[in-house]
């Protein structure tokens, strides 16, 4: 096989072409490495590049494979890995200056079972400064850019993840979403993303931004390597007191058969006003789709939506006030050796450490926890965090699964959001999942009339539902198409 023809495989193609070896898996190393060095110039979505350690792996799995033994589901598979997860040995600095330099001495619990399968870990993405934003802008090394349109983001915070599945870079990635930041990046840049139930996948080795709302999930370019993804990642981790203590489950297997009689819900306040009309036009073509194949379609009502942005912007903020206090140039980060106190060292650590969104954010946390302020603000935003949470499980009492777009509009081009309100109101679709504790996915929906894609989400309790749905709309409308400012330069 050329190249050209390894990078158009899907991860699961590759594993079993790896697995029967029909293709080696150095050879599938060294044709993504090579479009990364081609490619990544010009949309910039890895903050670094594992060669060496991802060509000895591919050794390693070959070797397996030769030896006749099970070489991994994942055998060969190249994947890219967001930077708030550690990789052993490489650098996990979070896109931010805070913590530029340090080298993680331990695999994310993610990480490791994707290892123990015969991945191959080729990479650290760029994202959002400690995964606060909804651009990639906010990183403190370089934007990343939306391989569709390189004047446009691909969406944060996990954008540099999202860019590498879209542009082939790797059939696969890794991301984490806090409030859309899988599923909002996934819309952007034509790709599927799926923000996993709490508690699926254990949050061991993720650097924290709000604990209570973090998830790691897969993004790919098809429903099936989503599925295995998921399958390999999931599971209880005695590591993570918050990971589920589920047993193994073979998520591609559950997302075969037929969706006949299923019931879809559409949240009247999704569909309310504001949306884009090539979104608008995107939704009601998947309603058709989901009719078609034998879903029964109706309206639902998600009343405390609206609230939930602000309510988002309170307890997120609160939470990363909390956990962002460890990195404080003492044990590891940043640390101004000239400093004359300990204040005096503090101070310099974080002030020129961290950015302008992640310093916002702490503040407002910081604000929301004080004395005098907590019940005004913190304690509230929890109560209507309940009342959110309560509105997704009446909604699942009549419907299955809810359908909505995933973001209000295609990609924006780079700098059009300075305001940092503008920029939250990006997230106004996929922050409920998050509070709700619920799995999300977002899937390719059509393009719009610039040609940039659309993403629709799909919201469920538990993921199989959500990936059996997922995978016949996929087949009844298949996304099959290239970023074409890509494909000029490969």
């Amino acid at each position: 096989m050329t190249p050209s023809e390894i990078t158009r495989l899907s991860a699961a193609e590759i594993a079993r072409k790896v697995r029967s070896r029909e293709l080696g898996a150095v050879k599938a190393a060294e044709a993504f490495l090579a479009r990364i060095r081609r490619l990544d110039g010009s949309i910039r979505a890895f903050l670094c590049t594992l060669e060496e350690q991802a060509l000895e792996q591919a050794r390693a799995v070959d070797e397996r494979a030769a030896r006749g033994e099970d070489p991994g589901r994942l055998a060969g598979v190249p994947v890219a890995i967001k930077d708030n997860l550690c990789v052993r040995g490489a650098p996990t600095t979070c896109g931010s200056k805070a913590l530029q330099g340090h080298r993680a001495v331990y695999d994310a619990t993610a990480v490791e079972r994707l290892r123990a399968e015969g991945a191959l870990l080729l990479g650290k993405t760029n994202l959002d400064e400690f995964a606060m934003g909804s651009s990639t802008e906010n990183s403190a090394y370089f934007t990343t850019r939306n391989p569709w349109d390189l004047d446009r983001v691909p969406g944060g915070s996990s954008g540099g993840s999202a860019a590498a599945v879209a542009a082939r870079m790797v059939p696969l990635a890794l991301g984490s979403d806090t409030g859309g930041s899988i599923r909002q990046p996934a819309s952007f840049c034509g790709v599927v993303g799926l923000k996993p139930a709490y508690g699926t996948v254990s949050r061991w080795g993720l650097v924290a931004y709000a604990s209570s709302l973090d998830q790691v999930g897969p993004l790919a370019r098809t429903v099936e390597d989503a599925a295995l993804a998921l399958s390999v990642i999931a599971g209880q981790d005695e590591r993570d007191s918050t990971c589920l203590p589920s047993p193994p489950r073979d998520f591609a297997a559950l997302s075969r058969g037929d969706i006949q009689g299923l019931k879809v819900g559409l949240p009247r306040e999704y569909l309310s006003g504001g949306l884009d009309r090539d979104v608008e036009q995107a939704m009601t073509a998947a309603v058709a789709a989901f009719r078609e194949l034998g879903a029964l379609v109706c309206e639902v009502s998600l009343p405390h939506t609206a609230p939930a942005l602000s309510a988002y912007y309170l307890l997120a903020p609160s939470e990363a006030s909390a956990n962002l206090a460890r990195f404080d140039g003492m044990r590891y980060g940043r640390r101004d050796p000239a400093a004359r106190s300990l204040v005096e060292a503090y101070e310099e650590s974080r002030g020129a450490g961290f950015g302008p969104e992640v310093q916002r954010r702490i503040m407002l946390g910081t604000f929301a926890l004080s004395a005098g302020y907590y019940d005004a603000y913190y304690r509230k935003a929890q109560k209507v965090r309940t009342l959110v949470r309560r509105d997704f499980d009446e909604a699942f009492e009549r419907v299955d699964l809810l359908l909505t777009p995933t973001a209000p509009t295609p990609a924006f081009r780079a700098g059009e959001k300075s305001d940092p309100l503008q920029m939250y109101l990006s997230d106004v679709f996929t922050v409920p999942c998050n509070m709700a504790g619920v799995a999300g996915l977002s899937i390719p929906g059509g393009l719009s009339s610039a040609g940039l894609p659309i993403g629709l989400q799909l919201l469920g309790r538990e993921e199989g539902a959500l990936l059996r749905a997922a995978a016949r709309f996929e087949e009844l409308r298949p996304f099959a198409l290239w970023p074409e400012a890509v494909e000029a330069r490969a």
